[in-house]
């Protein structure tokens, strides 16, 4: 189920995605997406769509979902 999601997610949102937090434990996962945009606006709208992709599985259960950006670097 774990690899259908992150594998899905992937090719239909061309995000990079990962399991990261609970990889011990049983019917528990916590999921990891990642995006990269020119525009703030883009890449929560690429992130919204991921999670509504997550909750269309009928046997998962979201628990917590949250995301934020990266603070753009003005030394370059």
């Amino acid at each position: 189920m774990v690899k259908s999601i992150l594998h899905g997610a992937q090719r239909r949102f061309g995000v990079a995605s990962a399991e990261v937090a609970d990889q011990d434990k049983w019917q528990r996962a916590g999921l990891g997406f990642a995006t990269v945009s020119g525009r703030r606006t883009h890449a929560d709208e690429v992130l919204e769509k991921v999670e509504r992709f997550v909750r269309s599985f009928p046997e998962v259960e979201v628990i917590e979902a949250y995301w934020g950006a990266v603070p753009e670097s003005r030394d370059a």
